[in-house]
């Protein structure tokens, strides 16, 4: 990859500016939750409605992730969403939190985010993780494998191709030096051509170490999954800031952790509102994966005893009540954590009650309306 080129694209996309009184950039990681009663396409229109506040009220980026055979999530098509979102939407970086790499050819994700980058300017985030985003039969099924192992292993190897992919520069003589990702580079390259040489910047998502020490020895920014494995975000942390390395996209290490958080008017709406996410989690681990339950079903659910430990662990981790509640509980794990980015995920069953989220954790913090 060419140093310069590769300095001028990517460096200054990486780095947020914090807003209103806030320590941190904050911004929003969406999962196009689909509740009880509700349609895919409503959920979709709610997407659409949060990137929009997020954007208009400062937030510094929006993320989708990929999630698979999940009725209660409608995130199966990361490049899908944010191309919509791109139409609708002007300022806020749009990205990938994340696209599941083993899951795809590195080809078919250049083309894609090349897209993307070709529609939304400058302000496009390719996010990569290594996990399915679903159970081991799915994951075969998207893979047309079942040696699901293979996939983890080479994922190294499978980034290091796509980026090549991404920057148009294999090798003479290597399998793929004639094969271009389109929209990309190699327009710039052509004959006539004035296509820029920018491209979307790669982060690696994880929820242990390895990606940790991968997105530092490659010099990339990191995200971690602290909304759902709290307890390895430290360490996780620590181990990509050990192993970073300076390179052409960073000179010092960048990390976000995504956050589940929700405010409401008063503290008793809010645990409403996340306990419908607890009992969505239940019953994704009990193999029983459904819609995200009404607050009213929430509510009225016979938890056995250890269904309600659970919740009770689960829920610790989740920051929620008043406004004032939620920026004392978000600036408290950014301290903690020294995370460089705080990515915002408001579970609930309806789009009512997560706008009203980020709505009042941008008042919160002073956020200002650019309308």
């Amino acid at each position: 990859m060419d140093e310069n080129r590769g300095e001028a694209n990517r460096g200054g996309q990486i780095r947020g500016t914090a807003g209103g009184t806030a320590s941190v950039p904050l911004s929003v990681l969406d999962l196009v939750t689909v509740g009880a009663g509700r349609t895919a396409s409503q959920a979709l229109r709610t997407g659409v409605d949060i990137a929009r506040l997020a954007e208009r009220r400062g937030f510094h980026r929006f993320w989708v992730a990929e999630h698979h055979s999940m009725p209660g999530v409608a995130s199966s098509s990361p490049a899908v969403i944010l191309a919509h979102l791109a139409a609708h939407t002007e300022r806020i970086r749009l990205g990938s939190g994340g696209v599941m790499l083993p899951n795809h050819a590195p080809l078919v994700i250049a083309e894609q985010f090349g897209t993307l980058e070709a529609m939304a300017p400058g302000r496009v985030d390719l996010g990569l993780g290594r996990a399915p985003g679903t159970d081991g039969a799915t994951a075969a099924a998207l893979r047309r494998t079942d040696r699901l192992n293979e996939g983890a292993d080479d994922f190294p190897q499978q980034l290091a191709e796509l980026t090549r992919f991404l920057d148009d520069d294999f090798p003479d003589g290597h399998p793929y030096a004639r094969i271009h990702a389109v929209p990309g580079p190699v327009q710039a390259t052509s004959p006539g051509g004035v296509q820029s040489t920018a491209r979307p910047p790669v982060w690696l998502l994880g929820s242990s170490g390895f990606s940790a020490r991968l997105a530092g020895v490659l010099g990339l920014p990191f995200a971690f999954a602290h909304h759902f494995s709290a307890r390895n975000t430290v360490p996780a942390l620590d181990l990509y800031r050990e192993s970073f390395e300076p390179s052409a996209v960073l000179d010092a290490p960048y990390a976000l952790i995504g956050v589940s958080a929700l405010a409401a008017d008063e503290e008793r709406e809010a645990r409403r509102q996340v306990l419908t996410g607890a009992l969505s989690m239940v019953r994704l681990r009990t193999g029983r994966p459904g819609l995200v339950p009404s607050p009213e079903e929430a509510e009225a659910y016979d938890f056995s005893p250890m269904e309600r430990e659970f919740v009770d662990s689960w829920l610790a981790d989740v920051i929620h009540g008043t406004a004032d509640e939620v920026r004392s509980g978000l600036d408290a794990l950014a301290k903690r954590t020294g995370a460089d980015e705080l990515m915002i995920t408001a579970n609930a069953h309806g789009g009512e009650a997560r706008l009203r989220s980020y709505e009042l954790i941008a008042d919160a913090y002073g956020l200002p309306d650019l309308g």
